[in-house]
């Protein structure tokens, strides 16, 4: 599961991989219109729905954030 989020960062925009700080979007590590394509693409991988609440910092921050919270949700399911 970890190798399809990655690829699917990385086909988004391959610096989120080596981002580490706490916010991308603020670090412009990624604009608005590359966090709603990660998260589409997230979502049609893994026939998921990632609700408007659970985008925040503290999910996508980076790399990692968004690695836990795609397994907390698949393991939800």
């Amino acid at each position: 599961m970890e190798e399809k989020i990655i690829a699917i960062l990385e086909d988004v925009n391959e610096d989120i991989l080596t981002y580490t700080g706490p916010n991308m979007v603020a670090d412009e590590i990624i604009d608005s219109f590359e966090l709603i394509d990660m998260i589409g693409k997230l979502e049609d991988e893994f026939d998921i729905e990632i609700d408007a609440a659970e985008v925040t910092e503290e999910n996508f921050g980076n790399k990692d954030r968004i690695i836990a919270l795609i397994k907390r949700i698949v393991s939800a399911a």
